[in-house]
């Protein structure tokens, strides 16, 4: 399976590679992502729960970061066995581009999938697949680039926010910090 996805990220390309590099930023982005471990140099060890179609199951995979050339681009490529449920194994060209409104993040991706996984049909995978994409990105680009929640003057923040918007700012902290 392969997808290819354009996001504007109001954030600037510095923010923006250091998001994609963060073991936390990583975590609270990837859908049913329990762990997330290791840096950039080394690569990541990670445990996601996912179901896909009738088959539910506990993934622990690497991955590793190549082909970076800071701060435009990279290359993610991961493998990740789900015991009964099979595997899948993939990766993603990353490229980030300066653009009036920030930064605009490019991918590629690439995806296989083994096992009981792949019984299930290329059009479930497929589907299953995509959506993923679009949740990590989109939490992606809301840990670069949180909304401005409504408050009022200082000493009003917080008011009319709700606990998603406050969790943007948190994931938004940890970017900038």
């Amino acid at each position: 399976m392969d997808m290819t996805g354009t996001r504007i990220l109001a954030a600037d390309r510095a923010t923006v590679w250091a998001a994609l590099l963060d073991p936390e930023v990583l975590k609270a982005c990837v859908p049913g992502c329990q762990e997330m471990a290791g840096s950039a140099e080394e690569g990541f060890t990670a445990t996601v729960v996912q179901k896909v179609g009738p088959v539910k199951a506990t993934f622990k995979g690497t991955v590793t970061l190549s082909d970076m050339t800071p701060p435009e681009r990279l290359t993610l490529s991961g493998e990740g066995k789900g015991g009964a449920a099979g595997f899948a194994k993939g990766g993603a060209d990353v490229r980030l581009t300066e653009v009036p409104e920030g930064t605009q993040l490019d991918y590629e991706v690439e995806a296989k999938v083994g096992g009981k996984l792949a019984q299930l049909g290329s059009r479930i995978v497929d589907g299953f697949a995509r959506k993923m994409a679009d949740q990590f990105f989109d939490r992606f680009q809301d840990a670069v680039a949180p909304e401005a929640p409504d408050a009022g003057p200082d000493g009003d923040e917080g008011q009319g926010e709700t606990s998603d918007e406050k969790k943007k700012g948190w994931l938004g902290r940890i970017v900038s910090g």
